[in-house]
């Protein structure tokens, strides 16, 4: 089961992933976001974690995709994460670019929102999380959609669930319905945008508890 903390700002923060062998870190590239990132602070980050086994993240909302490209391109990316509302031909772009990994996200309120599956092709991951209200943002609110959902879904493709995951359910996620990847980010925050060392230790200590 492949782990992701998304919002990651720092290098402390990166080690600890590091030693609770996350897979992959994300880096929010969304203004609005307190987990937001700049350019500068990622190519720090990204230049760190080769020499570590940790993998980066690029997360984007309605990028605009020329922006997108030069960040793609500065960071040596070969993930992304599609969080917003990107269509089949914004996907297209990007393949036609580069041959890097997509995760679309595709939000979950009610069971009609998996027929949005089928409206994407040639993207590697789907992410499933909380459909926020419009007043929110479009993911880190604490959330989580009706996980039962899920269950008798036929999904193709490789999986992760996302949105109000914590020490207290982690386990749940595990048990019921065993995703291919787990994806974190308020459930090891002291504040929004925040990351806690002693809550990514405690989380992956539980994750790991038989």
């Amino acid at each position: 089961m492949i782990l992701k903390i998304c919002g990651i700002k720092n290098v402390d923060t990166l080690i600890c992933c590091e030693k609770n062998k996350i897979n992959f870190f994300g880096m929010i590239f969304f203004k609005k976001s307190p987990r937001n990132i700049s350019l500068k602070n990622a190519i720090t980050l990204t230049t760190f974690a080769k020499k570590i086994k940790i993998e980066p993240v690029g997360v984007f909302v309605n990028h605009n995709i020329n922006d997108l490209k030069i960040i793609i391109s500065s960071l040596d990316l070969k993930y992304i994460q599609l969080h917003g509302d990107e269509d089949q031909s914004y996907i297209n772009e990007i393949k036609r670019y580069s041959d890097l990994k997509i995760i679309k996200k595709i939000s979950i309120k009610t069971v009609n929102d998996f027929d949005k599956i089928n409206s994407y092709q040639n993207i590697d991951y789907l992410l499933f999380d909380y459909k926020p209200n419009n007043d929110e943002l479009p993911g880190g609110n604490a959330k989580s959609f009706d996980w039962s959902l899920l269950k008798g879904q036929k999904i193709d493709l490789p999986w992760f669930i996302s949105g109000g995951i914590n020490e207290s359910n982690i386990k749940k996620i595990q048990n019921l319905l065993n995703p291919h990847g787990i994806d974190l980010s308020s459930g090891v925050e002291e504040l929004p945008g925040i990351k806690s060392n002693n809550k990514i230790n405690n989380l992956i200590k539980k994750f790991y508890d038989k």
